[in-house]
């Protein structure tokens, strides 16, 4: 049973903390994240973040002599694979206030990252871990050690309440060390200054097969002859691990698709680095925002909660945080794989300005509990709560 925690009177702490996550330069969600409530958090008084970033094999030498979080502070490394390493991470965690640990299964080296065992094994202040995956079909490893996760953490985070639904329910945990807290907004929230180029549709984020850019383009050539000023921007690179493994195949069979299908010229494929700045812009820019993924097992996404704190409506496939934040009104959902279902909906969408300016207060309104600054209030509560006696619901 999960309700609202309510914090009159409850102080957030002041102190210094560990961020255990991949952190930047590391090109990935996680990286991002961490990155982002490190910042929030040090925005709060009398707090100070050590960045702790969770690397596999040799040092990086060249990263040792760089800085992270907008240059204020060295980060430490911890090579996963060395057990020298994880003995001078406990002892650096233990010198601090508290932890904060992002944890998803593809970080913490092999096994199913059950590196990360060790450290929470280990360590003697209170952890926070975020949960960034709770699979709705775990592997008897990755079940066993989201569990151990959960228990060996003082207290854990979901991103939604859907997350948190799932955790409880098909997981062996005490609910009473679960916390929801939403996902911060990287983009900021939306003054209304910057006018959307009309029928321009636009998906950002790292590209790989998932992604479900294929469907997108299907249905811009299915409703071309109605809007043919429509026009479809996919920002940003390949993903690493993708890249490694298949070059630039899944792009490239993105631009043969749009060929094939008469809509090359109405398809723009950007892989450039953009600033926070410029794609803030880019996304402002936008009339209508698609998140068109293959998987039902999206709890969280980072792109969906900047789209809506920029004000931005959204359609996405059928994904439980999108289904989630559809009950605003700010996102529509469709079926996954379906071109024909996000032609409907983008064809509603754009054929409608009323419902369009609907989507866009909605999306508006929902911007102020995804302020990082929010955010990360009450990720320091949580680490003040310890262990609660029952489990919430934590927004600030």
């Amino acid at each position: 049973m999960s309700g609202r925690l309510h914090q009159s009177g409850v102080p957030t702490p002041s102190g210094r903390f560990g961020m255990v996550s991949t952190l930047p330069p590391t090109a990935c969600g996680l990286a991002t994240f961490g990155a982002a409530l490190s910042r929030g958090l040090e925005m709060r008084p009398g707090v100070e973040v050590d960045g702790i970033r969770v690397v596999e094999g040799a040092d990086d030498s060249e990263f040792v002599t760089t800085t992270w979080n907008d240059g204020r502070r060295p980060a430490h490394q911890w090579r996963v694979d060395d057990h020298r390493s994880l003995a001078e991470t406990v002892d650096l965690i233990d010198q601090l206030d508290g932890v904060f640990v992002q944890h998803e299964y593809g970080i913490f080296g092999a096994d199913d990252g059950v590196a990360v065992l060790d450290l929470l094994d280990n360590v003697s202040v209170p952890s926070v871990t975020t949960l960034h995956t709770v699979p709705l079909t775990a592997t008897a490893n990755q079940r066993r050690i989201l569990e151990s996760v959960v228990d060996r953490s003082t207290v854990s985070v979901t991103m939604t309440m859907s997350a948190r639904t799932r955790l409880v329910e098909n997981y062996d945990v005490d609910p009473s060390k679960v916390f929801t807290i939403p996902h911060g907004a990287t983009i900021p929230a939306d003054s209304g200054i910057v006018e959307p180029r009309p029928f321009q549709l636009l998906t950002w984020g790292l590209i790989g097969p998932g992604k479900g850019v294929e469907w997108v383009i299907e249905a811009v050539a299915r409703i071309v002859d109605m809007y043919p000023d429509v026009r479809y921007v996919v920002a940003g690179a390949t993903h690493p691990k993708v890249l490694a493994r298949d070059g630039e195949a899944y792009r490239e069979s993105l631009v043969a698709l749009a060929h094939d299908l008469g809509v090359g010229d109405r398809v723009e494929f950007d892989s450039r680095y953009r600033t926070l700045d410029e794609l803030n812009d880019l996304i402002l820019r936008s009339e209508l925002v698609i998140l068109p993924y293959d998987s039902p097992d999206q709890i969280t996404s980072g792109v969906l909660v900047d789209a809506v704190s920029a004000g931005r409506p959204v359609v996405a496939t059928d994904f439980p945080h999108a289904r989630e934040l559809s009950r605003s009104g700010a996102v529509r959902v469709v079926p996954r794989r379906n071109s024909l279902g996000l032609a409907r909906s983008i064809d509603h969408i754009l054929g409608s300005r009323s419902t369009l300016a609907f989507m866009q207060q909605a999306a508006r309104r929902l911007a102020p509990q995804h302020s990082w600054q929010s955010v990360a209030r009450s990720y320091l509560r949580v680490m003040r709560a310890g262990q609660p006696a029952t489990s919430k619901q934590l927004t600030s």
